[in-house]
């Protein structure tokens, strides 16, 4: 199975977040093609996630075609330096990353979240 570009998963996850009535914006466009999307979430209320792409270890071979993620950070509003000075970390890295931000009181990502076991 293909994998879709990094440009059109970001435009179906502005689509679906919006859809659903949460507020969603490209804080960073990356690569269009094969770019990782990092989801930063803001619940409103002080709450705050950030989500990466899972290791590639989450993925069995057939399913390659399909992006998941895990929670990179879980806090407080107050929390948001440390959010941010890892995505800067990241974007030392990798200079192709988009970010999306989410705004919305449920706190949802609108993606599928892999449960770290380890």
């Amino acid at each position: 199975m293909a994998r879709l570009t990094s440009a059109l998963f970001v435009s179906a996850l502005l689509r679906r977040a919006s859809v659903e009535g949460a507020f969603a914006v490209i804080a960073r466009k990356g690569a269009a093609e094969a770019g990782a999307i990092f989801v930063r979430v803001d619940g409103l209320d002080g709450r705050q996630w950030l989500y990466a792409p899972a290791p590639q270890s989450f993925f069995d071979e057939e399913e390659s075609g399909e992006r998941r993620f895990v929670a990179a950070h879980r806090g407080s509003g107050e929390d948001a330096p440390a959010i941010n000075a890892r995505l800067e970390k990241e974007m030392r890295f990798d200079s192709d990353l988009w970010i999306v931000d989410i705004e919305d009181r449920l706190g949802r990502p609108f993606i599928e979240v892999i449960e770290d076991e380890g």
